[in-house]
């Protein structure tokens, strides 16, 4: 058997390909949309694709499935669970919990894991050859390192009301099947540590059923549905705003990317008309260089791992957009715009001609430490706000301090206060930053950065404490 884990750092996700040898025929798991990865993997390992299966309709990233499919006419195996709002709307072969899908000596047992979502399956591999017993397991977002995939994304992100109680139920009842299998079946999840998916995600990319039982904190409260479900809902993350979008185009028919596409650096007078046209202009350098000299109205979203999440926080899949960035980073930056379907990038400048372009026109900003914070409370008269999540609030923030999440702070202007001075923050300067550069194009004047954040102001009173 031939086994390769594809990790996604940008969206902490996980996709397989899993190869029968003998017969030279390979499968994946949950593709993401820029294939050539699993082209170039079958092609240097002598196997032709010709399975593709899905665990469920992803809501993080949009899958590729169909531009593999595409490419190489492989066969798709999707779930064929859940009601009629579970559909997938494209030709597919249907799978249900029980089925399963054979693939030179391998199998794939399907088995139904609704909680995350209603058609949700788990993939069950035995290797023939080597053993009549199943050696892995593949979760996708139903169990993680650690975690369980959280239920409430269809009420918080799509605005589907009462489905979190129902996919929390749901997802107890499946731990409770999960919990029979063997201790020794591998489990490779679709997610490790920073997805949105869940709210506890381990780093580690691969755990085994009884590592699970012992550790995960799901699988610790399976005597009890009630306080199960009230700690599956408690403190999970906001989900970003573009999941609502990849549940409707991860389903539909859609329009297929079957390679990374060019993206044309701007002329001086390209540029002019990108800028008369009222085009969103993303500055994607880190956000000390940002912060350096920056063109007001531009949003600073750093090229890090982070990147496409904040650009689906704050871009609609109708507009145009424009990045600022080094030519050497601008594939990656594509690729990373691809897997949630912003295929509208109309082109891009380098810093060096956003320097020649706006000579003269360029503002910049320096952080402020604590103690210009602490000085600026005393005074009174300041609004601090703390743009990190609500749960990150709630474990402890700077007192008086008003939250507004860095994601949602567009749709929240009314809140910030144009008649006294704002000190922003969040943890350690990341999002803060995001956060001036949108208020900067909002029309806030009297703005400061603490980009220490929370980060810096808690270490310094543990540390007065502890002195």
């Amino acid at each position: 058997m031939f086994f390769e884990l594809v990790y996604d750092k940008s969206l902490a996700q996980a996709s397989y390909v899993i190869g029968c040898q003998a017969h030279g025929v390979a499968a994946v798991i949950d593709p993401k949309r820029d294939v050539d990865t699993y082209l170039q993997i079958a092609k240097a390992n002598n196997m032709k694709i010709t399975h593709i299966l899905e665990t469920h309709i992803h809501a993080d990233f949009l899958s590729g499935s169909r531009e593999l499919a595409a490419l190489t006419d492989a066969e798709m195996y999707l779930s064929d669970e859940g009601d009629e709002n579970w559909k997938y709307e494209f030709p597919h072969n249907k799978i249900k919990g029980g089925d399963v899908v054979k693939m030179g000596n391998l199998t794939f047992e399907v088995i139904h894991t609704p909680g995350h979502t209603p058609e949700s399956v788990s993939f069950l591999l035995t290797d023939k050859p080597a053993s009549s017993e199943p050696v892995m397991l593949f979760t996708g977002d139903f169990v993680f390192v650690g975690d369980v995939g959280r239920p409430d994304l269809l009420e918080q992100a799509a605005g589907i009301k009462g489905t979190q109680d129902v996919g929390a139920a749901q997802m107890y009842d499946s731990l409770q099947e999960f919990s029979k299998l063997g201790d020794y079946i591998q489990v490779w999840p679709g997610h490790g540590a920073g997805s949105a998916c869940g709210k506890a995600l381990g780093a580690v990319p691969m755990t085994t059923v009884g590592y699970e039982k012992i550790r995960n904190w799901a699988l610790q409260l399976l005597n009890d549905k009630v306080a199960f479900a009230k700690e599956l809902l408690a403190d999970q993350p906001e989900p970003p705003k573009y999941f609502a979008m990849m549940k409707k185009l991860n389903k539909v028919d859609r329009k297929l990317l079957t390679e990374v596409p060019q993206v044309q650096k701007l002329t001086k007078d390209a540029y002019d008309k990108v800028k008369a046209d009222g085009l969103k202009i993303i500055d994607t350098r880190p956000w000390q260089e940002y912060a350096e000299g920056f063109l007001r109205g531009t949003y600073s979203i750093t090229n890090n791992n982070s990147f496409s999440t904040w650009m689906g926080w704050y871009l609609n899949y109708e507009e145009n957009f424009v990045l600022i960035a080094e030519e050497a980073q601008v594939e990656d930056l594509t690729r990373k715009l691809m897997r949630i379907g912003l295929d509208n990038l109309y082109g891009y400048i380098t810093p060096a001609q956003l320097a020649e372009f706006e000579k003269g026109n360029l503002e910049t900003f320096q952080p402020i430490d604590k103690e210009a914070v602490e000085a600026k409370i005393a005074e009174g008269n300041v609004q601090v706000v703390d743009v990190r999540g609500v749960a990150e609030y709630k474990k402890g923030h700077i007192e008086g301090a008003d939250n507004v999440f860095v994601g949602k702070l567009p749709q929240n202007l009314d809140k910030i206060s144009k008649d006294q001075p704002v000190i922003i923050h969040c943890q350690a300067g990341g999002r803060s930053a995001i956060a001036y550069s949108i208020l900067k194009a909002n029309g806030f004047d009297n703005v400061e950065n603490y980009a220490g954040g929370w980060a810096d102001w808690s270490a310094k009173e543990e540390a007065l404490i502890k002195g």
